[in-house]
């Protein structure tokens, strides 16, 4: 298969030329300009609030004027991760993707199919002369990545329909009606640098290849965080030797992603450096084993380096003490058999790093139990600050709640049984999807949400599975036909 057999083919025309233009979270001016001048260029009513959002209404065709209005909707925004030996600047590149069987891929960083095919599908539709539908408002918002902003500054009124479609999902055949709610969770420790003792060995610690994923619909997926394991091997040779100082440590980027790689430079007494590296090689050994499943492709480092100031005792234990001890991963799962046991709360520790005289972490907590969400945080925060940190959590966004008379689930599921043969997975998802938000303003909007299917989102193996962008597309175009009349 080569790109110009890519179906169906205005979806991804529209997908190539979106992932040509650069849009990081929180720096999407220029997608915002492209899909303005988009809109006007097609005659459409094109409106972009106070925030960044854009809303791009498309009358109905003949026939349907007085069908319900549905609104379509995905992020413009993207996760920026590459690997790590990768020159690529997001600010100015554009994606280079290419085809590895049924699946399409970047060349060493994200893909951007999140949530780019979703904006893809809603231009393909909007561009189209031939497809049955009522009246359309395609809106796409900002820096959904990095806290839902865009639909944070949403104000009442922008939207205007009777059913909301998300296309943000990832896993084609199964329709989500239920979200967590998020919030993050930093944590600061001051410091101050000492010179370190001449009798130091100084080492520099690296590990990378892990899978990594996203915070939320990967936790329960058992993968590695790079953080926790660093920290582990931190903890256990601070208790083993004495004198062990640590100089820096860096870990993960983004809030939502868990860390696939980081690193860490320690000085210890010459007289236990050749301890360190055989305790680092067994440890090595030991992770592997316990992760032989999820992540098969860890690479270790350990060499000499140059001495450097250190973090001052106290901190560094301190700090060593709570990486071991902060919670990770899945803490509970759903009560609501209806829900099918899928994540209830859950934390993340996503990035780590240390300046002159700070060290920074950053930490995602999901739930669908928005008490429960406050426990998790103040769980995290509690343990920060036992360590002598300052911990505090932000506001987040709330968790979409089940709709038990929703017509548009019916539609939907009607839709895909008669296509497909089968029915569909309807459940709810553990990440966060900006419905949650939409609900609190507009309480009346049913809303459901499904897309292709993609894998390994967050990361630079990010992947889109080609044949369900046309499985969508043709689920899509059939519930556009069945929305009823007002």
């Amino acid at each position: 298969m080569n790109k110009s057999e890519l179906k169906p083919a205005v979806v991804f025309e529209q997908f190539a030329k979106i992932n040509e233009i650069p849009r990081p979270s929180k720096h999407e001016e220029k997608m915002i300009e492209y899909l303005k001048s988009w809109g006007e260029s097609h005659h459409l009513e094109t409106l972009v609030d106070e925030t960044g959002n854009v809303i791009i209404r498309k009358p109905a065709t003949k026939g349907m004027e007085n069908c319900k209005t549905v609104i379509l909707q995905s992020h413009m925004d993207m996760v920026c991760d590459k690997l790590v030996d990768v020159d690529f600047d997001f600010d100015k590149d554009a994606i280079k993707t290419y085809i590895d069987g049924e699946w399409l891929t970047a060349e060493g960083t994200t893909l951007g199919a999140d949530d780019g095919i979703g904006c893809a599908i809603e231009l393909a539709i909007l561009d189209s002369n031939d497809i049955e539908h009522g009246p359309l408002e395609c809106v796409f918002t900002r820096d959904e990545e990095t806290g839902l902003s865009g639909a944070e500054g949403m104000k009442p009124g922008f939207m205007t329909g009777d059913y909301l479609i998300n296309l943000d999902s990832e896993d084609e055949g199964e329709i989500f009606v239920s979200c967590a709610g998020g919030r993050n969770t930093m944590a600061k420790f001051a410091m101050k640098r000492e010179q370190p003792s001449p009798t130091l060995f100084f080492m520099r610690a690296q590990l990378k290849g892990l899978v990594g994923g996203h915070s939320g619909d990967d936790i329960n997926k058992k993968r590695a965080n790079a953080i926790k394991i660093l920290g582990r091997f931190l903890y256990q040779e601070w208790k083993r030797y004495d004198g062990v100082q640590l100089a820096q440590f860096h870990s993960g980027k983004l809030h939502n992603a868990i860390p696939r790689d980081g690193s860490f430079v320690i000085g210890v007494p010459n007289n236990v450096k050749e301890n360190v590296k055989a305790d680092w090689n067994v440890f090595a050994a030991q992770v592997e084993d316990e992760f032989h499943v999820t992540d098969t492709e860890m690479v270790w480092t350990m060499e000499s380096t140059d001495a450097e100031p250190v973090i001052e005792s106290s901190v560094a234990k301190n700090f060593i003490m709570a990486l071991q001890a902060v919670d990770n991963g899945v803490y509970a799962i759903c009560q609501d058999e209806a829900l099918g046991g899928m994540v209830e709360t859950s934390s993340n520790i996503a990035s780590v790093h240390t300046d002159e005289n700070e060290i920074t972490i950053l930490s995602s907590q999901r739930s669908n139990v928005m008490s429960n969400l406050d426990n998790m945080c103040a769980t995290i925060v509690a343990t920060f600050e036992l360590a002598g940190a300052k911990a505090w959590s932000s506001d987040g966004y709330p968790a979409w709640k089940m709709r038990a008379d929703s017509k548009l689930t019916e539609i939907v599921t009607e839709t895909y049984k008669e296509l497909f043969g089968k029915n569909p997975t309807v459940r709810g998802i553990h990440a966060g999807l900006e419905c949650g938000l939409f609900s609190e303003r507009y309480p009346s909007l049913d809303m459901v949400s499904f897309g292709p299917t993609l894998r390994f989102v967050h990361t630079p193996d990010e992947r889109l599975h080609i044949p369900t962008v046309q499985m969508v597309w043709n689920h899509l175009l059939l519930v556009l036909k069945r929305i009823p009349q007002k």
